[in-house]
């Protein structure tokens, strides 16, 4: 395993980062926000938490949203049972619905101290390494968010602060407010970026760049179309999964060109394509760690052989030209 700075700070992450949204509970009945039905039990989900530590992976990233609050659960109780806190690099989010009441979601002062409370508790810790604004609240005056994560800063509940997917100029302005302000500023940004969507090479990453601002790209695999040829099998996550389905809808026949491409590399070089793609994506300047997410044994070690593939000029270049832009997506 490699480690490197989490952005412009001290704090050293793996370069793979386990995405916890897979993990809590599976939904039944009517679909709530952060419930799925392909998560994971608790029982299903430990082996891959215990397969992380054995890999050398020491960031974990989960939700409030995720399960409904079981993601933190079932995270929390495992970390405290089998590792010690300070040994691991824990992020969670808030800003996504989380009750059925006017103040019950978004970035508000009263919301963002209210879920930090209830984060802790689910995870079982007295303050988390790395605290998330899920989306961007439109409601809230950016200011009012910022002073309230650099007060949950102060307080010691939180060590450091990130964002996840929002327009570059909303970014730039909060970075910008808070070093004006003197408050606690991003260190990371987590957002939608692998080899079917690269919107965000256009604006967000060269900002993070030219800021030391770490990128955690979420879904590096595109929820598993970067894995198999395309629509070659029809997964329980692939079958219900509504908003990732609808991400990739308009663009199907470029990304196949990509996913054939995909497969031509991972061919010639006697490795699964997951490796290729998550190659491709720990190379490109300024990733940090992707977060990635997963269901089978393999799915980890394939990211953590990534680490040890280096791709030629003329395969990066092979894999990148079918791409054509794409409507932005994952914002909402």
């Amino acid at each position: 395993m490699e480690y490197v700075n989490l952005g412009n700070s001290g704090l050293k992450v793996s370069r793979i980062c386990l995405g916890c949204m897979t993990y809590g509970s599976p939904a039944t009945g009517k679909l709530l926000p952060g419930r799925q039905p392909w998560a994971l039990s608790e029982a299903d989900s430990v082996p891959f938490f215990r397969q992380a530590l054995d890999l050398g992976i020491n960031f974990f990233d989960t939700a409030n949203v995720y399960s409904g609050g079981d993601s933190e659960i079932v995270v929390g109780r495992f970390l405290k049972a089998n590792t010690r806190r300070e040994s691991i690099v824990l992020a969670t989010k808030v800003c996504s619905p989380m009750r059925e009441e006017p103040n019950g979601r978004g970035l508000s002062r009263k919301e963002i101290v209210f879920e930090l409370d209830q984060s802790l508790k689910r995870l079982e810790t007295d303050y988390v390494d790395l605290y998330q604004i899920h989306r961007w609240d439109n409601e809230t005056p950016i200011e009012e968010t910022l002073e309230a994560l650099h007060d949950m800063v102060k307080a010691g509940k939180v060590r450091y602060i990130g964002g996840s997917s929002m327009y570059s100029w909303q970014f730039a302005k909060s970075v910008y407010i808070s070093q004006m302000r003197g408050w606690a500023k991003f260190v990371s940004m987590q957002n939608h970026y692998n080899l079917i969507y690269r919107e965000e090479e256009r604006e967000m990453i060269g900002f993070c760049r030219s800021e030391n601002i770490a990128i955690l790209p979420w879904s590096p695999l595109a929820r598993g179309r970067l894995t198999r040829p395309w629509k070659s099998e029809q997964t329980k996550r692939a079958e219900t999964d509504v908003f990732g389905n609808a991400m990739y809808a308009k663009t199907e026949a470029a990304d196949e060109q990509v996913v054939d491409a995909l497969g031509k590399v991972a061919e010639h070089r006697g490795i699964s394509r997951a490796q290729v793609a998550m190659a491709w994506l720990l190379a490109k300047p300024g990733v940090t760690a992707p977060i990635v997410g997963a269901t089978k044994p393999h799915h980890l070690e394939d990211a953590v052989a990534a680490l040890g593939v280096h791709l030629s000029k003329e395969e990066i270049t092979a894999l990148e030209a079918p791409y054509i832009p794409h409507p932005v997506l994952g914002f909402s």
